[in-house]
Formats: structure tokens, C-alpha cells, sequence
């Protein structure tokens, strides 16, 4: 049997996953975290991108979540996500309709626009679209 890891994924409105996984992938600010049981402990801060979870016997998940923080501890890890959703309940539409909105307004600025708030709205739709992507490959 492998060694695993517990791990808690949640959200401001919800638990998404709780449970023994073998490896945790997650986009820390400073670059791609694996996590493994016995990791380091660590307390990083995320960016918009992919959870990828491999629980016991290699059976993946995949979950979206919009920045936030992950925690390494002896008993346990976490990700605290100011969004997360499980990548099976992206709306690709929705969020390609959401990517033309950040570029349109990029593109049409204003003086009173908000570059930055139009350009982490890009990044999660980016970030969310490339996360469909993967999970139809892996299907």
C-alpha cells in the first residue's frame, strides 16, 4: 500500500475534497509545488491554476482554483482557495465568453480602467481553460 497524505481543499463557500491522497500539484506564486507525504513543512501563497490530486491506486482529480494559500504540515496539507470549483463543473463557455470580455476591455481602456482587475480576470480564464484542456486529454 502507498503512503499518503491527508489533504483538505477548501473554498469560502465550501469543502471540495477532503481525504487521503498520495501527491498533491499545485502553481505556487514561485513556481510548480509536488508535494508528497513527509513534505517539508510550508506555507506558500497560490496563483489562479490547477489542483492536481492523485489519490490511492493513481486515480487523479483536477480542481480550479482562483489563488490562495497552501499549507504543509506533518499531519496534514491544505488549500485554502479563495475560489475553487472541480474541474468537471467548468463552464468552458462561460469562460471563454469571460476571456473576451478582459481582452475587450484591455484593448478599449479607459481612464478610469482598472488594468489589473482586467488582467487577473484573464488569468483565471486562462488559467481555467488551459485546466479543461487537460482534463480532456487525460479522458
Amino acid at each position: 500500500m502507498a503512503m499518503t497524505v491527508h489533504l483538505d481543499v477548501v473554498s469560502a463557500e465550501d469543502k471540495i475534497f477532503s481525504g487521503l491522497v498520495e501527491y498533491v500539484e499545485v502553481s505556487g506564486t514561485d513556481g510548480e509545488l509536488g508535494i508528497l507525504p513527509f513534505h517539508t513543512p510550508l506555507l506558500t501563497t497560490i496563483k489562479p491554476g490547477m489542483v492536481r490530486i492523485v489519490k490511492q491506486f493513481g486515480e487523479e482529480h483536477f480542481i480550479y482554483v482562483a489563488g490562495g494559500v497552501l499549507e504543509v504540515q506533518p499531519d496534514g496539507v491544505t488549500v485554502l482557495a479563495d475560489v475553487a470549483k472541480r474541474a468537471e463543473d467548468l463552464d468552458e463557455q462561460a469562460i471563454l465568453e469571460a476571456q473576451n470580455r478582459a481582452k475587450e476591455a484591455m484593448q478599449h481602456a479607459s481612464a478610469d480602467f482598472d488594468y489589473a482587475e482586467a488582467a487577473a480576470q484573464l488569468a483565471e480564464a486562462i488559467a481555467q481553460l488551459q485546466l479543461i484542456r487537460k482534463l480532456r486529454k487525460t479522458k
